[in-house]
């Protein structure tokens, strides 16, 4: 009964979607790479006790086997963790930052009735060592440049700050434990639910008007003198910094795919300060995210600023309207008599770059249905050579 079934939440990549993921692949890495970040690469299954533990990912999502050791190991479920435990063990001793670029493949165990995937490709960077505003600006408009890259110009990447809703919870409602109420709300993105739990609190007119304010804190840089009366005097280096940010990004000249969303929560518990989101029109997911996280490092010894980002292919792929991509390939058809002559001519013609299938006519059943899907056929058959196009 298993014999065509897969894993819950495991998909099969088919020769169209495949060519379709490395097409949108290559246009992403190759920008990062422009970028100077430098392409590495982590091993599938992770210690749980170290990559697992320091994940962000809950804990019901991580996928758990056992060695022969007897200890617990994971499949990863997202690339920051690893390239932080690579970094802080091998690659941060030196004095200037790092960049790293990755594409890989991340698990996650879904529910079944979700119907997402369980296993989904992430392409990214990580800097590591600079704390400055001014890296959080290069990783978002890095992002920005490879989705435009990728041929995907409608999107837009909504930026928050991950202090900015705690500061005013904690400062408003006394304790974390009644703050968490409020932040899974934003975290749902359950406004309603917000705003009726906000207006059941014991609280005083102005600060109820306070934590619905939040609610408001979306749009360009002018919500920030907003945001200010709102947050209050313990925000305002927050706030500054958000500013700051508006003004880089302004210079990489991608402010045009950027908002501020002040009441942003992420699921990502590692992150400390800038975080971000990035949309598209008729995907209903987010299709990428990424912010900063200067603790993470630490818990693996070797205490380092960082952000980074992650984009996800399949929801690009959705974004972009792609179904599929066609791998364009020429066909030499030959008979035993010109075998060798064939495997010559497909080996000079692949040397000038084309993509060349060589196919012994002793094994081609229905030679017109064969080479319908091929541009251009050329035939080693008896003593003659003959090629046709189209």
């Amino acid at each position: 009964m298993f014999m065509f079934e897969k894993p819950h939440g495991m998909r099969d990549t088919l020769p169209g979607l495949y060519e379709a993921k490395k097409k949108v692949r290559s246009t992403l890495t190759d920008l990062i790479d422009k970028w100077g970040y430098q392409f590495m690469e982590t091993p599938t299954l992770e210690f749980y006790e170290t990559v697992g533990v320091q994940s962000a990912i809950e804990e019901q999502q991580l996928f758990k086997l056992l060695d022969q050791d007897g200890k617990t190991l994971v499949l990863r479920p997202d690339m920051t963790g690893p390239i932080a435990r690579v970094a802080a063990s091998k690659l941060h001793k030196n004095n200037h930052p790092l960049r790293a670029g990755y594409a890989a493949s991340v698990y996650r165990a879904q529910e079944r009735e979700g119907g997402r995937p369980a296993e989904f490709e992430q392409v990214g960077a990580e800097l590591i060592g600079d704390g400055s505003t001014s890296a959080d600006a290069e990783v978002i408009a890095l992002a920005a440049g490879a989705l435009k890259n990728a041929g995907l110009h409608q999107f837009k990447i909504a930026i928050g700050h991950a202090g900015l809703a705690d500061e005013l919870f904690v400062e408003v409602l006394g304790n974390a434990e009644r703050a968490d109420v409020l932040r899974r709300f934003l975290f749902e993105k359950n406004y309603v639910g917000y705003k009726e739990h906000v207006k059941s609190l014991p609280l005083s007119s102005i600060d109820k008007s306070r934590l619905l304010g939040l609610l408001e804190l979306r749009g360009g840089k002018e919500i920030c003198a907003k945001a200010e009366e709102i947050i209050g005097i313990s925000g305002q280096n927050v706030i500054q910094e958000l500013e700051d940010l508006w003004d880089i990004l302004e210079d990489y000249g991608c402010a045009e795919h950027i908002r501020l969303d002040l009441n942003m929560v992420s699921h990502m518990s590692y992150y400390t300060g800038i975080l971000f989101e990035v949309y598209a029109a008729n995907v209903g997911f987010v299709i990428g995210s990424g912010g900063r996280y200067n603790n993470l490092l630490g818990h693996f010894g070797s205490p380092a600023p960082a952000t980074g980002f992650g984009l996800r292919i399949d929801r690009l792929i959705e974004a972009l309207g792609i179904q599929e991509e066609t791998s364009e390939a020429d066909a030499v058809i030959f008979s035993k008599e010109q075998r060798a002559q064939a495997i010559l001519f497909a080996e000079e013609e692949r040397a000038r770059g084309r993509k060349i299938v060589l196919q012994d006519l002793a094994g081609i059943e229905n030679i017109d249905h064969m080479t319908k899907s091929f541009t251009n056929v050329t035939y080693f058959i008896g003593a003659r050579k003959e090629e046709q196009n189209g």
